[in-house]
């Protein structure tokens, strides 16, 4: 789904790809396929890594598609080899961390 208007309130972190402003979410089914492409690794895992600062590129890469497919986009991490992010890997990291922080929010 394309948003410039992403709703913190709600889980939504905004992600600009080549131009497109999306709209990132990760619902149960999204936080379910994330779980899944992860592997072995569980969620509290991956909560951890990014706390600590000890987060993959790989983790980001699964945050970030689990946020875009969670806000209705279809595609597939192999959709954003190429693609451009703007505010490059830093941006993809803030993005992910804003997306574990908002889905576990109690508030």
């Amino acid at each position: 789904m394309q948003d410039s208007l992403a709703n913190p309130w709600r889980g939504e972190v905004s992600l600009s790809i080549d131009g497109v402003t999306y709209t990132c979410k990760l619902t149960l089914g999204a936080l379910a396929e994330l779980e899944a492409n992860l592997g072995t690794d569980t969620l509290v895992g991956l909560v951890k890594r990014f706390e600590s600062g000890g987060f993959s590129t790989r983790d980001v890469l699964a945050l970030v598609v689990a946020g875009l497919r969670g806000g209705g986009w279809c595609g597939s991490a192999a959709d954003l080899v190429s693609a451009q992010i703007e505010g490059g890997i830093v941006r993809a990291a803030e993005a992910a961390a804003e997306l574990l922080a908002r889905a576990f929010a109690t508030s």
